[in-house]
This record gives C-alpha cells, sequence and structure tokens, in this order.
C-alpha cells in the first residue's frame, strides 16, 4: 500500500514490480524495509505536502528526492542522480535562500525542513542511535516573507517588490434563478502579506462578471485562491486574466476543498480561530465584528485562515479592527476594470508594463511603502472635496513654500529601506538579526531626526494634512529607540544571537547557560596545570586545528610521555595531537552546553519580538504618515512640470471645464521637442452643453482627446496639478467607458457582444453626475443596427442618465441629437485640412490626403476619411483606387436614402 501510494507523487521512484522482486537480502537492516531511514522520513513528510518541491535539511546541505529532484534539477540547472530508491539532487545550506525564491518565483509552493536536532544534544540524548528528527518550518509560495535565515543578505529588504496580494474568491448563487442568469453574490478577502494588509469586499455581479474582474485588475494579485469548483463565469474571467500574463509572471492558482468555503464550516473554523487561538481576552468582541460581515467573505476568511495557517502568517488576521473594506463607493470614485483599461491607469495596454501609465507620470516616490500607497491613491479618487482640496493645499505648500524644511523632509525619504515590509517581517518573527537591527536603527534615526525638526515644521509647515502627519510620527515612533539600546550592534549585524543582548538582567536562562559555559571552560583551562606536569612541559598549551579545541600537541619524538588512556585527535609528520579524558568529557559537555546557549537564545529572540510587536499599529501608523508625506512629495513634483495648473474641485456641481487641456502620458512621452496640441472642453449642466458628440477622420486625434479629460478628471480628485491653462471639475462619482474593438475568447464574446456588455453595464451603474465616455459604440454590427444602437443608447444618457458625456461616432445620423437636445448636445470634430490640389486632380478615383490638426472645433465632420489610413497604412494603389470609386457610389445611396428617412 506504501510503495503505490508513492506513485502519486514520485514520478521516479522505482515501480512496485521491481520492489515486490527484490530479495530479503536487500532489505535495510534496521528498519525491515526497502527504504532507507531518510527517505522513509521523507516519504512521511510528502503525504503531508503533496503539492510542495520539499528541500530537506542533510547536514551541510539541502535535499531534494523524487520529483522534486527532477524539478530542482530543472529550474536551478543543478545536478540530478540516482540515490537509492529516489532521484536526488542538493544545494548548500548557504543558497538556500536564493535556489527557494528562483523555484517560488517560477509558481512552485516550496516547504523547507530542517533537523529539530544538533548533533552533540543528540549524541547526549536518548536516541542517538536514531534519524535526526525533522519538521517543515516554512512554506512558501508568492514570496509572503522572504526571510528563511539570518543568513540572508540584509540588503533584500531594501528591495522594491511589487504588490504581493494572495485573493481568495468565494460566490454565492442565491437562487436557481440567478444562477441561471448568471448572477452571483461575490464575498473577496485579499492579504498583502509583506505589508500585513487586509482587504475585504462582498457585491452583487453580473454574467459579465465585471465587478469581479475591477477588482482583480485593481489589485493585481499574485496568487488566487478558489474553491474546487466556480461558476462558468467566473472561471472563464479567471482563465481571461491569467493568460494574458507573461509565463514568469503567471497568477498563481491555488484551489482549496469546497468544504472550505461552506459558511457552516467556515462559521465553525472562524469561531475556533477568534474564540481559542487569538492570544487575548477581546476574541469574543473580534468574532461578533467577523459574524457581521456579510456570509461569502466569511467564507472567504475561513479559506484564507486555513491556508495561512500552513505558513504560519495567520497572526495578520488578529485583529479584525484592521479589515478594510476596498469598495466605497461614498469614498471613492468608480473605476471599473474595463475604465482602467481603457485608460491605462495602471499599466499601459501594449505592453502591459507601468510605462505609459498615469501612475507612471504621477510615481516620483521615494520609498517602496509611498510608491504603493500612490497606487492606491490612483485607483481611488476622492469624493470628498475637503479631502482633494487639503491634499491640493499640502501639494501647493510644497510647490511654493521658500522653506527648507521641505527639502530636509525629502532627504530623509530618500534611500529609506522598505521599513513597512520589514516591519511585518519582523511582526510574524520571520525577520533575521540584521533586518531587525537595519528596521529598527532607521526608525529610531527618523525618529531623532523628525524630532529636531518640530520647532521648523511647526512654524513653517501651515497645512494640516501635512503638519498632523510630520509632528504624530515621533510619538508614534518613540517606543522603538528602547529595543535598539537592548541590542550589540555588531552582533545584530553578524546574526550572532548568543551575543545579542548587551545586558542578560532580563535573560535570566541565557545568562545562567552562559554562566555554566564559562565554569566548564575554566574547569579546563585549570585541567592544563595537570597536563603539564604529566607530560612534563611547563609551556604545553592548548591547539585549535580543524574546529577540534582544547588539543595537546605534541612532537612525535616525545609522544612516550603521553599518558596511555590519553585519545589521539589527529597528527602530522611532526607532531600529533590528545585529548586527556577529562578533555573528553568535559569537551562534549561544553559542545551540548554551547547548543544548548544556541536554542535559548534563539527561543529568546522569538520572545523579543513579540514584546516588540506590541508597538505595530502605531509604528505601522508612522509608516503610514511617511508614505502619504512622500505621495504628496511625489504630485508636487508632477506639478513643477511645465504648463500644469492647481483644479479647482467643487462638490454639487455637473462640470468639466479644461482650458488648454493636454493628454498627462502622451504630454511627458513627447517631451519638449513636439507639443502636444492643447484643447479645451467645456461641460457643465449649469451653463452650457454637457454631451459632446465627436466626429472626424481616424486618427485624428479623437480617443486621445476624450481619453485626456477622463484623465485630467482623476487627477483632479487624487489631489494632483493637472495639465491645463486652468480647470474646474465637480466631483464626479464615477468614470465609465466603453472603447476599443476586441473580442473576448477566453470569455466566449465576440466584439460586439463585449461592447454591448460593457454598455449594459455603464447603464445599470451610471448616475448624473458620472463622466461617460463612449467610443465609435455599434461599430462591431451592420450598419444600420450599429446606428440604431449608437442613437437610442445616446439618447438615453441624454434624456434619462443625464450624465456628463463624450460619445465618439462615425455615424453622422447620430448627430441629429444635437438639433433634438439643441441646449444640452454640441456637435464636435477634430478639426483636419484636405489638400485641396490632390483631391482635384484625384476627381474621386484617388483617396483624399489628410493634414491632422488635432484641435477640436465646433460642427460635424461629414466624412471620417478611413481611405487616408489605407493609404498610410499602405494598401496595394489599385485597392485604394477601386475603394475611392466605390465609397463615392455608396456615399450618394446613403445620403438618399436618410433624406427620405430623417426629412432632411
Amino acid at each position: 500500500e506504501l510503495r503505490c501510494d508513492l506513485s502519486q507523487f514520485s514520478a521516479s521512484l522505482k515501480s512496485c514490480e521491481n520492489t515486490q522482486n527484490t530479495s530479503d537480502t536487500n532489505l535495510n537492516k534496521r528498519t525491515k524495509s526497502i527504504y532507507t531511514p531518510l527517505e522513509l522520513q521523507f516519504i512521511e513528510m510528502k503525504k503531508q505536502y503533496k503539492d510542495a518541491v520539499l528541500c530537506v535539511e542533510c547536514g551541510y546541505k539541502y535535499r531534494f528526492f523524487g520529483e522534486d529532484a527532477e524539478i530542482a534539477a530543472k529550474e536551478l540547472n543543478i545536478y540530478c542522480h540516482q540515490d537509492h530508491n529516489f532521484m536526488t539532487a542538493s544545494i548548500p545550506s548557504h543558497r538556500l535562500f536564493v535556489h527557494v525564491r528562483r523555484l517560488v518565483a517560477k509558481g512552485y509552493k516550496v516547504g523547507v525542513i530542517k533537523q529539530m536536532e544538533t548533533a552533540a544534544l543528540k549524541a547526549a540524548g536518548e536516541n542517538k542511535s536514531s534519524l535526526f528528527s525533522r519538521k517543515l518550518t516554512h512554506l512558501l509560495n508568492v514570496n509572503p516573507l522572504l526571510k528563511l535565515d539570518d543568513s540572508v543578505d540584509v540588503e533584500e529588504v531594501t528591495t522594491d517588490v511589487p504588490d504581493n496580494y494572495l485573493l481568495c474568491i468565494c460566490e454565492n448563487g442565491e437562487n436557481l434563478k440567478d444562477r441561471k442568469k448568471g448572477d452571483t453574490v461575490i464575498g473577496i478577502m485579499a492579504i498583502q502579506p509583506t505589508t500585513g494588509e487586509v482587504i475585504f469586499d462582498s457585491f452583487r455581479d453580473c454574467a459579465s462578471r465585471l465587478e469581479l474582474e475591477s477588482r482583480v485588475l485593481r489589485l493585481q494579485p499574485v496568487e488566487i485562491i478558489l474553491p474546487s469548483s466556480l461558476s462558468d463565469q467566473s472561471e472563464k474571467l479567471i482563465n481571461s486574466i491569467t493568460s494574458m500574463r507573461l509565463r514568469d509572471d503567471r497568477i498563481r492558482i491555488e484551489r482549496m476543498e469546497t468544504l472550505h468555503f461552506e459558511y457552516s464550516h467556515a462559521f465553525q473554523l472562524i469561531t475556533d480561530f477568534y474564540a481559542k487561538e487569538v492570544p487575548d481576552t477581546t476574541g469574543p468582541q473580534k468574532l461578533s465584528v467577523i459574524l457581521s460581515l456579510d456570509k461569502p467573505v466569511i467564507c472567504s476568511l475561513a479559506a484564507v485562515i486555513a491556508y495561512l495557517k500552513e505558513f504560519n502568517l495567520e497572526r495578520m488576521l488578529y485583529n479584525p479592527s484592521n479589515f478594510k473594506r476596498l469598495s466605497s463607493e461614498t469614498e471613492y470614485m468608480t473605476i471599473n476594470g474595463t475604465t482602467m483599461k481603457n485608460l491605462e491607469i495602471l499599466q499601459n495596454q501594449t505592453d502591459m508594463k507601468t510605462k505609459g501609465s498615469l501612475l507612471w507620470v504621477l510615481d516620483h516616490t521615494k520609498t517602496s511603502f509611498g510608491r504603493r500607497r500612490l497606487k492606491k491613491w490612483v485607483t481611488q479618487p476622492l469624493m470628498k472635496s475637503s479631502e482633494i482640496n487639503a491634499r491640493l493645499d499640502a501639494v501647493s505648500e510644497i510647490l511654493l513654500s521658500e522653506s527648507s524644511v521641505f527639502g530636509q523632509i525629502r532627504n530623509l525619504l530618500c534611500k529609506l529601506p522598505d521599513i513597512e515590509r520589514g516591519l511585518c517581517s519582523v511582526f510574524h518573527k520571520k525577520c533575521s538579526t540584521q533586518e531587525f537591527f537595519l528596521i529598527v536603527s532607521t526608525l529610531s534615526r527618523l525618529d531623532l531626526e523628525i524630532q529636531a525638526l518640530v520647532p521648523v515644521i511647526h512654524s513653517h509647515v501651515k497645512t494640516p494634512l501635512l503638519q498632523n502627519a510630520l509632528l504624530e510620527i515621533p510619538e508614534l515612533l518613540s517606543p522603538v529607540k528602547h529595543y535598539l539600546k537592548i541590542l550589540n550592534e555588531e552582533a545584530a549585524k553578524t546574526g550572532d544571537k548568543t551575543q545579542l543582548f548587551k545586558d542578560l538582567t532580563d535573560f535570566p536562562v541565557i545568562r545562567k547557560r552562559k554562566e555554566e559555559i564559562l565554569d566548564v571552560l575554566s574547569k579546563i583551562q585549570l585541567h592544563l596545570l595537570d597536563i603539564r606536569k604529566q607530560i612534563k612541559n611547563p609551556s604545553a598549551e592548548y591547539v585549535t586545528v580543524s574546529g577540534q579545541e582544547f588539543m595537546i600537541e605534541v612532537k612525535n619524538s616525545h609522544k612516550s610521555s603521553v599518558p596511555s588512556d590519553w585519545v589521539m585527535v589527529s597528527s602530522t609528520k611532526a607532531v600529533s595531537r590528545f585529548h586527556s579524558p577529562f578533555i573528553i568529557e568535559n569537551y562534549r559537555h561544553l559542545n551540548q552546553l554551547r547548543e544548548q546557549l544556541v536554542l535559548d537564545c534563539s527561543a529568546e529572540w522569538l520572545n523579543f519580538l513579540d514584546h516588540f510587536s506590541e508597538h505595530y499599529h502605531p509604528v505601522s501608523k508612522a509608516i503610514g504618515h511617511l508614505a502619504t508625506v512622500d505621495c504628496l512629495f511625489s504630485l508636487a513634483q508632477v506639478a513643477k512640470q511645465g504648463d500644469y495648473c492647481r483644479p479647482t474641485v467643487q462638490d454639487n456641481r455637473q462640470e468639466i471645464i479644461i482650458k488648454n487641456g493636454r493628454h498627462p502620458v502622451i504630454d511627458v512621452l513627447l517631451g519638449e521637442q513636439d507639443q502636444y496640441v492643447p484643447n479645451t472642453t467645456n461641460l457643465s449642466v449649469s451653463s452650457g452643453e454637457r454631451v459632446m458628440i465627436i466626429t472626424g477622420p481616424n486618427m485624428g486625434g479623437k480617443s486621445s482627446y476624450i481619453k485626456q479629460v477622463a484623465l485630467i478628471t482623476v487627477m483632479a480628485q487624487i489631489g494632483s496639478y493637472v495639465p491645463a491653462e486652468e480647470s474646474t471639475i465637480g466631483v464626479v462619482d464615477g468614470i465609465f467607458t466603453r472603447m476599443g474593438a476586441a473580442d473576448n475568447i477566453y470569455k466566449g464574446r465576440s466584439t460586439f457582444m463585449e461592447e454591448l456588455t460593457d454598455t449594459a453595464e455603464i447603464i445599470r451603474k451610471a448616475t448624473s453626475r458620472s463622466l461617460v465616455i463612449l467610443d465609435e459604440l455599434g461599430r462591431g454590427t451592420s450598419t444600420h443596427d450599429g446606428i440604431a444602437i449608437a442613437y437610442a443608447t445616446l439618447e438615453h444618457f441624454i434624456r434619462d442618465v443625464e450624465s456628463l458625456t463624450l460619445f465618439v461616432t462615425h455615424y453622422p445620423s447620430v448627430c441629429e441629437l444635437e438639433k433634438v437636445y439643441p441646449e444640452k448636445v454640441g456637435n464636435y470634430h477634430m478639426a483636419f485640412l484636405v489638400n485641396e490640389e490632390e483631391s482635384a486632380e484625384q476627381k474621386g478615383t484617388n483617396p483624399e490626403f489628410i493634414t491632422f490638426l488635432y484641435q477640436i472645433t465646433k460642427g460635424v465632420s461629414a466624412r471620417s476619411y478611413g481611405l487616408n489610413v489605407a493609404k498610410l497604412a499602405d494598401i496595394p494603389e489599385e485597392i485604394l483606387k477601386k475603394a475611392a470609386h466605390k465609397s463615392k457610389e455608396l456615399e450618394r445611396i446613403t445620403l438618399k436614402i436618410l433624406r427620405k428617412v430623417w426629412g432632411f
């Protein structure tokens, strides 16, 4: 049974048939088995962690066995060979971290199994002849906390990593009717193990799963936990998102048994966790907070608890008052997944990199934690003008103040390690002594430096947002310096826990062990006097060779003077080295005490980290203040760019007025050589049009213009200056976009279906306070159907929704809505010039030659000049001539029909 069971996780295991044919003479004498004791130990471990690549500590190296060894050989480029019953491969202990990180980056879950006994203590114990006991100490899958031991290079903590969100999704089709329609209620929990952030949300989603997609795109998780089965619609969405990612950047999917997501099971697990496992008396209060959450969120949380326990990272869930809801429609502007992609908020649509996105334009942060906060700001523009103006006031002050204090604060932020991640590593007791010292000394230095600036901050910093953040930091960081005083700097930097604590008054166990060690050392030193007498050499001294201590070195010519009960340890041609019986006994005892000291110091180190973690929340708050200050400095840097202005942001005003605005990304990409053509926008319910219908030639700049309006609105509500001469923004509650033509094979939707699904979502969600942008609606179907859909949809937004709307179209008929709603709708086009001489010569047989002016202008462009684009794309001349002739013919026929239908 054992042998057959092994085949499921080890492809390289010898076949059962061969095993059965093994004669009794080949059996291991100690175990009466064909497996060695180490192999049997591995088999038991592998049964528990079937989905993990296990690296097993064996002396001074880590070994992989079976299929794990083959994976390691392929991914780490190391040698793999047959040894007894398994393939095996090994890596040196000091390179463990590097190799584990490489395996994790490739998408593997990795288990680190360490020896739980040391050689000297084991030799003194009752089980001295048995196998070393081993235990899984680390399980890693998405670099949740990178530190594995004290040998890690401390610089690792300073490197920047993206958000490492672990996202758990649970859905609940409430009734049969909903399930048939594809509607469902979804709950999510998102954990960022590197920073300790916990986010939850629950929402109703339709068959398109646009709400779920929005949240996944905003969080950009590196791992998603799912039940073993999901609805078809959700599965298709997950497949479409994961398929877009590059191989080494692919989102890891972890399936868990559906049982974990059932409410009755989840309720029991969460009750046990908060009532029994959380180590304080507030468990019942915390449990009541959790049980007030929606059922799908509770089910997601239960699955996350079960999952994080495997990694010993469940501590971040102890305090539910720190959980934050992701979506808050009253607090933040709605930017759904489609809009985030279309406006290229976080990444460009070409290669999915940050360059070319709005975040790229705004990001001048100096710290990793500041960068993470700015990313949140960019995806969650504010809705209260008071909060927006508080940020704008702070940015203006940094920009305009002549005080040197701002330069000093900026310098403090430069070259800071990622103290937010480091603090979380400390909280989970995963940090090395080097990392702890780096984090605590950095925090202590910040405390002192900001404390020194307090008088200047009081007198020179006026805006409340900046002043409050800066003045609170010293108070929040004040407990930190106490911990720095306890530590021996040199020992902390070298990772020597036995010398880590300066004063052992508070560490009686360590003090007692060190006294015992000194006692044995002094006995050994006194014994030297006896040795000198025995070998009649008054100058004899102990020597240490190859790590062996307290040896007496005797010339081979004088070996006769050595007592017969002495044991020779080593020798050369000239000398021999011995241990006396007294040394043998006491040296063994000394090594046992030394190894016990290491274990005692490791235990005290963990207690020390626990004690420090009591200050986790105030220190975390201080780091949050630093992140806010970093973001404000970043936005001030953006404002320094040429021709940026402070927007006027007002509540309860339906208007977007922009004088000579520019597209923020294109403006930066073009640089100073090619100036972006500015354009003015005037959308206002109270004093003018609130709908712009925009026509014009292909490649004339229509899409860039409408994106520019949306991005300037987003920037204003983030609290940033905007690329314009003047700007007045009435707070919008959401930006909804439909642009671009692409099918979605993974979701099983055609181009036109994708187009209408997005539009249906906008119709459901948009309000009179929203900005709606529709680009070429209706182009995915026949012309008459397309015109009808475009006309009816736009009329719905004009008459019923009453939102601010930008509508780009190539259908001139839609422009007739200006006549129906003259006070609300204006027709515009992107200006261009037709080369008259060339056109006259062509006489309708060749496409026109167009010069784009990229200027928004009143009036309708009757034609789209698509053949001009065909010409630019190098379509063959004979095809262009035929197309031009056919275009003129169809234009005449269409005009006659439209005159009859529309009466013009």
